[in-house]
């Protein structure tokens, strides 16, 4: 049965009374497996899958494309890179912003969520392999933009940087669905799924022809224009309509200890993606006001 085909289902891990359990949301309620019915606020949420993977295209929204390149003409094939799985944070999930450090951006993003071995598969079959759909945050420290020859480990790699949920959903058409970013619940980036250069199912199948996906990977498919930094103090919320809506506030930690590697920088290649362009943007991918 493919992962667009109804009824829509959606699945969370949370803690409730100090251990874990898995629940479906029904009617606005958590129905735990063992039967009991518990309410959301009653619970703290985990990540909805266990990953041995998380992938992430790079940049595969029109909007943001231009932003970056001030051109209309998409490139021809998408590029990837990897966030450790520790990166893995959950709805509810802190987002830290260690002390010296400025640039820690938002990037609403929709998760695909692997649910079979995949393998050498074609575009079509690729929506009989996903277990469903999440929102995700692909948090990112510009401020270490400037090393790591372009792998951006250390951009989106520290620790908490992934949050994905508050569940995974599957029985909806995704192909139809909309993704919005709220800062302090104000309206900050939106983008039509349709407005993907390369489609879910094109990622997959692209990454599938030489990697095999497992149950629970991840494939974050990319962010329209208009991501920013973040401040401490901020509630970030990503919403994928169809799916739901995934919460995480910013908060602040000590500089790290070792004073060894690279250090954060304030340079015109690090405040250009930071602080996007959005006199670049025509006027559909200006900012939301």
């Amino acid at each position: 049965m493919s992962v667009l085909d109804g009824p829509r289902k959606e699945l969370r891990r949370v803690l409730h009374g100090g251990s874990a359990y898995w629940a479906e949301v029904r009617d606005g309620q958590l129905h735990l497996e063992d039967g009991r019915v518990v309410a959301e606020a009653s619970v703290q949420h985990l990540p909805p899958c266990t990953p041995g993977k998380i992938l992430c295209v790079h940049v595969n929204y029109r909007s943001r494309y231009w932003e970056f390149t001030g051109s209309d003409t998409p490139p021809e094939t998408p590029t990837y890179f990897q966030k450790p799985t520790t990166a893995l944070n959950a709805h509810g999930g802190e987002l830290i912003r260690p002390a010296g450090y400025q640039f820690l951006n938002y990037e609403g993003e929709v998760a695909a969520v692997i649910g079979k071995v995949t393998r050498n598969v074609s575009r079509e079959q690729v929506w009989d392999h996903l277990l469903g759909f999440a929102a995700a945050n692909d948090v990112g420290l510009h401020d270490m933009r400037d090393t790591d020859a372009g792998s951006m480990l250390r951009v989106k790699g520290p620790d908490g940087f992934c949050p994905i949920g508050p569940g995974i959903v599957s029985g909806i058409d995704i192909r139809q669905s909309t993704l919005r970013t709220y800062r302090n619940g104000k309206l900050v980036q939106e983008g039509a799924i349709s407005e993907m250069i390369f489609g879910i199912d094109y990622l997959v199948a692209d990454l599938a022809r030489h990697i095999t996906l497992m149950p629970g990977d991840i494939i974050l498919t990319g962010t329209p224009a208009n991501s920013r930094p973040m401040d401490v103090g901020d509630l970030i919320e990503v919403e994928v309509s169809q799916v739901g809506r995934l919460g995480n506030r910013v908060v602040t930690a000590p500089a790290p200890r070792a004073a060894v590697g690279h250090q954060p920088t304030d340079t015109e290649g690090v405040r250009r993606v930071a602080l996007g362009n959005e006199e670049r943007l025509p006027a559909q991918f200006k900012k939301p006001r």
